[in-house]
């Protein structure tokens, strides 16, 4: 260790002497000072706390002198995380303006090579983002303040472009296809050529493509932390203060948002496959309105007339429920008997007892009204609590859907015929559907049979083998009388 360094171990508490340089502090611990690493260590919560006894000892003026020296030192603290956001922000738009000027104008320059929806595929949005990025890092030029940097109110800049940041959404999710495009292309070593001279054109440092297209993913994460760091050194008196504890609630939603996002678009290939396993379809794709399933389960559906009672198994999705009948031999295989829509529907929780309109006994039953066409669906579970997860997974669809259109959520058509075509193809290379017919009702095939055997061989081979009877032999044994 050099004899400037400062020797420290875990739980040592450092007063910090210089803190102008970013990476490296002068600082005393006991009886030594020295430089050492800002990474290593975090500020304390209440720098006005005494350390030890020794400080409980200190009189009036030391404590007035060390309370000066600590705020000087957070004050300095905030100003060392502001540089570091507008450092950060500054390489970044940079690398996007890389990645636009350097990559994509080099690519559209080459239409033998990409197709338009192929850089779709491959950049997604990072064009949009670029421009939103750029105003971004503008408006926090603004409120910066250059003579007093601890001073500066960055959390209101935050707070008015929180609804930009949503468009990295579109990014993240369409991140997985351009890495599974890249190394589609990575096969071909004209692409890696190519690729590798538009780099070396820009003058960009020697990383990947996909290296450089992850960056968008990881900044998104990356701006509650920063935030979080600005809000640990900033006074409740600051003016900032409300403006950043906001700003970092509101891009923790935008990341939360963000995560939530990619799950629900992950979930419509397994969504299309379900329907593709599905017997007899009828009516509309399933992703055509719907996208996240909310709740399964088996329950007895009542119907006119006579009040018959059948077994359905049914499946909650946002803005609809489908029912299904289950195949009497093959019990996972599922027919397709119909749907519900819930945007017009009322669920109505009926007491044990005789219903009043079918007039037949039911218990943990509930009612599904449509008040536009008059039609009504009455269900049973089989216990109260089963019957409770039901009405509760009401709720939770309408809350679904309520938020959906608060966040402006949808599944683009694109997006639902790949899925379709995704579960289509895995259907054709996985085991085949259930036979329309029961399988005891189909022409069953006789092996063939070579044509250079003996007939007598033929005749032989064709014999089936039966085991011998024992038919008899039990009726003699239970039969009341003797011969």
């Amino acid at each position: 260790m050099d004899d400037q360094e400062l020797g420290f171990k875990a739980g040592d508490v450092i007063e910090v002497m210089d803190a102008t340089n970013r990476e490296w502090w002068w600082g005393r611990v006991a009886d030594g000072e020295g430089w050492f690493p800002a990474s290593f260590v975090r500020l304390r919560v209440n720098q006005d706390e005494p350390a030890d006894d020794e400080a409980l000892r200190a009189g009036a003026g030391g404590a007035e002198d060390g309370g000066t020296e600590a705020q000087s030192s957070k004050n300095q603290m905030r100003t060392n995380v502001i540089n570091e956001i507008l450092s950060t922000e500054r390489d970044y738009i940079k690398h996007l303006r890389d990645i636009c000027e350097g990559y994509i104008r080099q690519c559209r320059k080459r239409a033998d090579m990409f197709s338009e929806e192929q850089l779709r595929t491959i950049f997604g949005n990072i064009e949009d983002i670029y421009r939103c990025q750029r105003a971004f890092v503008q408006a926090l030029e603004q409120r910066v303040n250059r003579e007093r940097p601890h001073l500066s109110e960055l959390g209101a800049c935050f707070l008015e472009h929180q609804a930009d940041f949503q468009i990295y959404s579109e990014y993240c999710n369409n991140h997985p296809r351009a890495c599974l495009e890249l190394s589609r292309l990575a096969k071909l070593s004209k692409y890696v050529y190519f690729f590798e001279a538009c780099r070396l054109l820009q003058k960009m440092i020697d990383i990947s493509l996909d290296g450089f297209l992850l960056t968008p993913v990881q900044k998104i994460c990356k701006y509650p932390l920063q935030l979080a760091e600005l809000l640990k050194y900033t006074p409740p008196q600051h003016r900032d203060f409300k403006d950043v504890e906001a700003a970092l609630h509101a891009m923790k939603n935008v990341a939360q948002l963000i995560n939530e996002r990619k799950r629900r678009l992950e979930n419509i290939d397994k969504i299309a496959q379900w329907q593709s396993s599905i017997e007899d379809w009828e009516g509309e794709d399933l992703l055509v309105r719907s996208s996240e399933l909310i709740y399964s389960g088996e329950l007895t559906r009542v119907t006119q007339p006579q009040a018959k009672s059948q077994q359905r198994m049914f499946f909650l999705f946002d803005h609809q429920l489908i029912y299904c009948k289950k195949d009497l031999l093959r019990r996972d295989v599922l027919y397709y008997k119909g749907r519900v829509d819930m945007d017009d529907l009322e669920v109505a929780d009926l007491e044990d007892g005789k219903d009043r309109d079918l007039h037949v006994s039911v218990r943990n039953a509930f009612r599904l009204h449509c008040g536009a066409t008059g039609e009504s669906h009455l269900l049973c579970a089989r216990k109260p609590e089963q019957k409770q997860r039901w009405l509760k997974a009401f709720a939770r669809e309408r809350e679904q859907v309520q938020m959906d259109q608060e966040t402006g959520f949808s599944i683009t058509e694109l997006q639902r015929k790949q899925a379709m075509l995704n579960a289509s193809k895995q259907q054709a290379t996985g085991k085949p559907k259930a036979l329309s017919r029961p399988y005891y009702l189909t022409r069953q095939k006789h092996p063939a049979l070579p044509t250079c055997l003996p007939q007598q061989q033929v005749l032989v081979l064709a014999e089936p083998k039966r085991k011998p009877s024992t038919f008899w032999h039990s009726i003699s044994r239970l039969a009341p009388f003797r011969k």
